[in-house]
């Protein structure tokens, strides 16, 4: 029987193929009682587990192919780096030892512990980051269970797979990688969780958030993935399936066509010039964003550096990861925006409780709070400009203090680095994320202290709307449309024209294709975003005209009713 499934799309196009259904452990322990003298055979239990893992990614990493992503082994070294960790690989054994409970029951103990602090972040691609402690838990928890490793079966028939799943890791998409699949489907993740960087960065169709695919869906049934539109199609009739099998071709058309626009200047039809960047969160990542034509990195995120560690980075580490970045984009402008994380991310603040941490201490208010720990970051930075054009981002400003605490540090940091005779570029950029209405609203005392500014519009319209867009019960009221928000934009990117400070749009906005000509219009000349998607929006702004989108634009700024609105957006687009 046919039937849809519905989803957050994280990479487009269409993927038509059979389904193979993976298993994931079973998190819910059994609890039992260990007898005193058996503990030591029960932690030898837990050390072999453990060890079985450890030995599997590290021959799993050793596997990796020249030509597979980068992002591949960077994944896996974060899980392997989860597992040596002492809050994983050794306090399940005092656990089994004080409560005198087997090692499965204890793995778990510590599992909810550990995921109890994720839930503290407020930050989504940190949050989600919660998901590699699930995914390292379940391989241990698999090989206490004597069920490790799995693989999916051989195709000899040369039918493609598209893998359906609770969730997948890093380490299950390496082991599949010797195989044809044609897509990933999950129930849980969202658009930062592995799933979603790995299908993008394979260019695979993928989806996320589909809740039920895993137990609605049967093996081996066939399916079509519309990772454009977020729909999946189960046991589709014949004439949805040659449908879709016409759009597939048709998108693969249009794929190969796009990958000429690679060197092409981004100009609109009446010859106005716009930057398309590109956002990343690995040095790996510029590989992609080059091959997508970025003339830039409008924000490179800082924070993995910092993830999944007992010991944060020290002084040469970060440069070394900002160099590199640098180097590789051979002058191409580099913005780098300074660590983004909460207070209950780093070893001192680990069993910090926070009530709200949307609203609490995180990005520069941590920082200013700890100015040693962030003067080490700025050193790193102002270092790593001496090889390469590089601008310092600094996120969730809210007042003209915090720019002027951040703008002392800096120069604190240039001047030890002036002692010391270490070179960087003294004239180095300092800008700022508009992601608080506040901010936005208050916007002067910022573009008078400022070089630049950078439009972080997935906070911007969270705080806006009241809305935390990764819960699903509310996701809904999630409206980059929403006037209050265009509002905000379009006073931002108005204000900061007159003052003649630069401005960017570093948010999913700016990658979101419908919404490419309404920011054009509403005066956006660089656009930041997933590297996946920056051929498809140079082909827009290649399509359009300034004299066409911009009278549109203002009239849907005076518009408040949704429905108009959206009516007036496929006028601007079609």
């Amino acid at each position: 029987m046919t039937f849809a499934l519905h989803g957050i799309p994280v990479s487009g196009g269409i993927a038509i193929g059979h389904a193979h259904l993976i298993s994931h452990a079973q998190l819910e322990a059994a609890h039992y009682t260990v007898p005193a003298h058996q503990i030591p055979d029960e932690i030898s239990r837990f050390d072999n587990a453990v060890a079985s893992v450890r030995s599997e990614l590290t021959r799993l990493r050793g596997s990796v192919p020249l030509t597979a992503p980068a992002e591949f082994v960077g994944f896996i070294d974060v899980h392997l780096m989860i597992l040596n960790d002492g809050m994983l690989a050794l306090e399940p054994r005092n656990i089994i030892e004080n409560e005198q409970c087997n090692a499965e029951w204890a793995l778990k103990v510590q599992m909810d512990a550990l995921l109890a602090q994720f839930d503290q972040i407020e930050d989504t691609y940190l949050r989600e980051r919660r998901t590699d402690v699930i995914q390292v838990v379940e391989r241990v928890m698999k090989s206490l269970l004597g069920h490790p490793g799995y693989m999916p079966p051989q195709m000899g028939d040369g039918r493609k797979l598209i893998l359906v799943a609770r969730d997948l890791s890093p380490a299950d998409v390496v082991q599949f990688k010797q195989h044809h699949f044609a897509s990933f489907i999950t129930d849980v993740g969202g658009t930062t969780s592995h799933t979603a960087v790995v299908a993008r960065s394979l260019n695979i169709p993928s989806i996320v958030a589909l809740h039920q695919a895993r137990q609605l869906i049967r093996e081996n049934e066939l399916i079509i993935v519309d990772g454009t539109q977020g729909v999946v199609i189960v046991d589709p009739d014949s004439q949805t399936l040659a449908e879709y099998e016409l759009r597939q071709h048709q998108h693969d058309l249009e794929r190969l066509k796009l990958k000429r626009l690679r060197y092409m200047r981004a100009a609109t039809l009446d010859g106005l010039t716009v930057e398309l960047q590109a956002n990343i969160e690995l040095p790996d990542d510029v590989v992609q964003a080059k091959e997508n034509g970025a003339t830039g990195i409008g924000l490179f995120r800082s924070e993995f550096l910092f993830l999944n560690r007992s010991q944060l980075p020290d002084e040469d580490e970060q440069f070394e990861a900002y160099r590199r970045v640098v180097q590789e984009m051979e002058g191409l402008p580099v913005t780098i925006r300074t660590y983004d994380l909460g207070a209950d991310k780093g070893p001192e603040e680990a069993q910090r409780f926070v009530t709200n941490p949307a609203l609490g201490l995180r990005a520069i208010r941590l920082c200013l709070i700890e100015p040693q720990r962030f003067v080490i970051q700025l050193r790193a930075l102002l270092r790593a400009s001496h090889y390469g054009k590089v601008n310092i981002l600094i996120p969730m400003l809210a007042s003209v203090r915090e720019v002027e605490q951040t703008l002392q540090l800096i120069a604190q940091a240039k001047a030890s680095l002036d002692v010391e005779g270490v070179p960087y570029d003294s004239e180095v950029k300092v800008g700022g994320m508009i992601e608080i209405p506040a901010a936005a609203l208050a916007l002067g005392i910022f573009t008078r202290k400022l070089d630049f500014l950078s439009i972080g519009t997935n906070d911007l319209i969270q705080y806006t709307l009241a809305v935390d867009r990764t819960d699903d019960a509310v996701a809904h009221l999630y409206d980059p449309l929403h006037p209050a928000v265009l509002s905000l934009v379009a006073h931002v990117l108005k204000t900061a024209d007159k003052a003649k400070v630069p401005v960017a749009l570093c948010g999913e906005m700016a990658g979101d294709l419908t919404l490419t000509r309404l920011l054009l219009g509403l005066g956006l000349r660089q656009y930041s975003m997933h590297s996946a998607h920056l051929l498809d929006v140079k082909q827009r702004v290649l399509q359009s005209s300034l004299a066409h989108v911009k009278p549109l634009a203002l009239r849907m700024l005076r518009e408040s009713d949704p429905d108009r609105l959206r009516m007036m957006l496929d006028r601007l687009n079609a």
